[in-house]
């Protein structure tokens, strides 16, 4: 299935920040109720037409053809209303100004189209905007989003400018300011720019991409020339049209190269945004941000008076994460076909909004009392319920919805696992978690690998690059995620894949806890059983399970019978161990 071209383009002004200007003709405020060059050409048309006595109309322009002999033409038409730029400005400024009822209607106000521009503009990939328009539609959402440009509309503003490589948003308004009687209109002054204007132009489109919105190509030959003669095309040129492109414009696309994006301005320019917003929080988070949260959830869990401040600094993050959730299209009805590649994306989506808070809620694991179990517990229920708010559409990314809660989980069970805190680790793992249809069962029969409902099935972790072949994805996926995090909250680890197995084994036993004893023992001693069924990852069939299995249930057996794990029964505990172990050589259970 080919890229969107939406997404495409999305790629190329994320990779490339800054090095995209927008060209934007009358079509992108047309929405607002702005009128184009055709619109104002017959409504001026009428206005003469029933100054001249002729009655209402059906068709003015067929009337302006009949009565006059040629095609209506809005540059010889203003030229005979209006014989000075002064005169022009003041015929059309009713055309633009928003009036009371405007306003009270929304009309002639910023349009999606314009607040997404002023978006990509305050996020930094947007600095150059080149512009046909009169109105202030743009540069009122820049302001609305605290971004103040530099505005080009004459020769003495780009004479006193500052330079452009020093800008940080900067619009060229090629016609000029429909409050400032220097605008540009009639085909005789849009035949020729000023050579400054001239020099602007050859610098921006010889170094800048170019993204065309709402511009036909047909009014303004002193562009469609500077267009015409660029003298390299260092980025790609994107032209998005509603419909067919003009004939003037098909020939500056054919010139170009230019990649065709069918789509209105909104539509297109809110496509955009969405997509970047997506990239950016797909992409890692600053160490520095991660490192900075995780060290200030340490110092409050250090301080017992500063419990307020930890509890407010995790509500503070997941205020955070759910912004950033709410924001990045985690559809579980996406437009595309492609469901691996979106099990891919939204994976990579959550990971990268979840980092900062499962690392803090490891901290809690790690470094705790017990009494912040009541926390962690919260965080889990909080980001557990979440994912119950959306329903439908494929349930692997419904699931996944989940997988917030899945991250925390394991963060924390690893942080507890380091710390020997053998007693905090059963019960975390035992607690009741609700769910939204079912009765509530335990945390680990709920978020523990493909315990998780509808999110932890094989083939949905089968779908990330490099698992396909994988018999526990899962499992390693998460193992190669927490090897990567957890420096930031477990301290110094000699061996981290010796707490994670450990982890693993001891979630699974607590799973099992649902069983008697002689049901895992003649489980076991079926040879078409092989054990009673239980969540098994990478330590149930790696070479070193065998150690880890050997060393909870040697030198860590005592500790973990007092904390309760094996129901504080040595025989069940060893029947439990051996019963995960007996999963893995199952080899039909993986499919």
């Amino acid at each position: 299935m080919p890229i969107d071209p939406v997404t495409r383009l999305a790629f190329s002004v994320f990779e490339n920040r800054g090095v995209y200007a927008l060209l934007l003709g009358s079509g992108v405020s047309s929405a607002a109720g702005i009128p184009t060059g055709w619109d104002i050409t017959i409504d001026l048309i009428r206005r003469v037409g029933l100054a001249d006595g002729a009655g209402p109309q059906t068709d003015w322009a067929a009337w302006h053809r009949q009565t006059r002999g040629e095609e209506p033409n809005y540059s010889t038409l203003l030229g005979q209303l209006a014989a000075t730029p002064a005169e022009r400005r003041s015929l059309l400024h009713n055309y633009i100004e928003p009036s009371a009822a405007d306003r009270e209607e929304g009309r002639r106000l910023p349009t999606p189209a314009h607040r997404a521009i002023a978006e990509m503009v305050q996020a930094g990939f947007i600095r150059v905007i080149i512009t046909t328009n009169f109105d202030h539609l743009l540069e009122t959402a820049l302001r609305e989003r605290g971004v103040e440009p530099i505005v080009i509309a004459s020769e003495d503003a780009l004479a006193g400018a500052v330079p452009l490589a020093h800008a940080g948003c900067y619009i060229l308004k090629l016609h000029g300011d429909y409050q400032d009687a220097r605008i540009l209109n009639t085909e005789a002054e849009l035949d020729a720019y000023p050579p400054a204007y001239d020099r602007l132009l050859d610098r921006i489109l010889d170094e800048f991409g170019l993204i065309v919105c709402g511009w036909s190509g047909e009014w303004d030959p002193a562009l469609r020339a500077a267009i015409n003669r660029g003298p390299g095309r260092r980025y790609a040129t994107y032209w998005v049209s509603r419909g067919a492109p003009a004939p003037a414009a098909e020939a500056l696309i054919a010139h170009r190269d230019a990649r065709l994006i069918a789509g209105d301005a909104d539509e297109v320019f809110q496509g955009l945004w969405r997509r970047l917003e997506t990239l950016r929080l797909t992409g890692a988070e600053n160490p520095l941000d991660v490192d900075l949260r995780v060290a200030t959830a340490k110092r409050h869990l250090s301080r017992p008076h500063e419990r307020i401040q930890l509890d407010a600094l995790f509500e503070e993050e997941l205020r955070r994460l759910a912004d950033q959730l709410a924001v990045a299209e985690l559809l579980t009805q996406p437009s595309g076909g492609d469901i691996k590649a979106e099990i891919r994306r939204q994976t990579a989506t959550y990971e990268a909004a979840m980092e900062p808070l499962a690392c803090m809620t490891g901290v809690l694991g790690r470094w705790g009392d017990d009494a912040e179990q009541p926390l962690v517990l919260d965080i889990l229920r909080r980001l557990y319920r979440e994912s119950w708010k959306v329903r439908g559409g494929y349930t692997a990314l419904a699931g996944l919805r989940a997988y917030p809660a899945v991250l925390a989980f394991t963060a924390y069970g690893l942080g507890l696992v380091r710390a020997g805190r053998w007693s905090a680790l059963y019960r975390f793992l035992q607690t009741p978690l609700e769910r939204e249809y079912d009765e509530a069962e335990s945390v680990v029969s709920t978020l523990f690998l493909d315990a998780w409902p509808d999110g932890g099935q094989r083939d949905v972790w089968r779908s990330l690059e490099g698992m396909e072949r994988h018999y526990t994805p899962l499992s390693d996926h998460l193992f190669a995620i927490f090897e990567r995090w957890s420096p930031r909250f477990l301290g110094l680890t000699p061996d981290f894949a010796r707490d994670y197995d450990r982890f693993e084994m001891l979630a699974g036993v607590v799973f099992l806890d649902r069983h008697e004893l002689p049901t895992l023992q003649r489980s076991l001693a079926d040879p078409q059983r092989h054990g009673e069924y239980v969540p098994v990852g990478r330590s149930s069939w790696k070479r070193e399970s065998g150690r880890v299995k050997a060393e909870l249930d040697g030198a860590a057996r005592e500790d973990l019978l007092a904390a309760g794990f094996g129901r504080r029964d040595a025989e069940y505990l060893t029947a439990a161990l051996d019963t995960v172990l007996a999963n893995a050589s199952d080899m039909r259970r993986w499919g």
